[in-house]
C-alpha cells in the first residue's frame, strides 16, 4: 500500500483501507483491471427511478390535465397512459444497462451509439440546460405550495414565488 521505512499506518488508516479493498473487484482473466463493485441495492434502482419518473410533475401536471380534459375518469386515462409510457421507456433504460455495462448512463449509450462528440453535447445540454431548468420548475413548485395558503383570497404576489424559488435554489447550491 505504498509504506515506507517499515512504518505503519493509524488503525483508522488500516480500517480504511481494508474497506477500499473489499471494495474492489479484480475482473477475471485481466488481472490489471480493477474495478469498484456497484453497490445500488434494488430498493435504491427503485427509489431513484420512481424519484426520476414521478419527480415534482406529478404535483404541477394534474391541474393542466383536469384544466383540459374537463373530467377525472379521462384525467385518469391520461395519467395511466403516459405511465405505461414511462414504464416502457423504463424498460428500454434497463436494456440498455444490460446491454452496455458502462458507467454514465445516458453519456455511456450515446457515446457507444454515436460516438465522442454527441455524448459530449448531450452532457453538456444536461449540465447547462437540463439540470438548471429542472431545479428551477422544482423551486418554482415549491414555492407556489408554499406561497397558496399564505394568500388564500387575493391573488398570490409573483415576486414573492420567485424569491422563495430563488432563496430554495441559493439555499440548496450556496450553503
Amino acid at each position: 500500500m505504498g509504506r515506507k521505512n517499515g512504518a505503519t499506518a493509524s488503525p483508522d488508516k488500516q480500517s480504511a483501507d481494508a474497506a477500499a479493498e473489499k471494495d474492489k473487484v479484480v475482473v477475471e482473466g485481466e488481472s490489471d483491471v480493477i474495478k469498484l463493485k456497484p453497490k445500488i441495492t434494488l430498493l435504491n434502482g427503485v427509489t431513484m427511478i420512481i424519484g426520476s419518473v414521478i419527480g415534482s410533475g406529478i404535483f404541477v401536471s394534474p391541474s393542466g390535465v383536469q384544466k383540459h380534459v374537463g373530467s377525472v375518469g379521462v384525467s385518469l386515462i391520461v395519467w395511466l397512459s403516459c405511465g405505461l409510457f414511462s414504464i416502457i421507456g423504463a424498460h428500454c433504460y434497463a436494456e440498455l444497462g444490460t446491454l452496455i455495462v458502462k458507467s454514465g448512463a445516458d453519456y455511456a449509450y450515446i457515446y457507444e451509439a454515436f460516438g465522442p462528440f454527441m455524448a459530449f453535447l448531450r452532457l453538456w445540454v444536461e449540465v447547462m440546460v437540463v439540470r438548471p431548468c429542472s431545479q428551477a420548475i422544482v423551486a418554482l413548485t415549491f414555492a407556489t405550495y408554499i406561497i397558496d395558503p399564505i394568500f388564500p383570497d387575493c391573488p398570490k404576489p409573483e415576486i414573492a414565488t420567485r424569491l422563495l424559488a430563488a432563496l430554495c435554489i441559493c439555499k440548496y447550491y450556496c450553503f
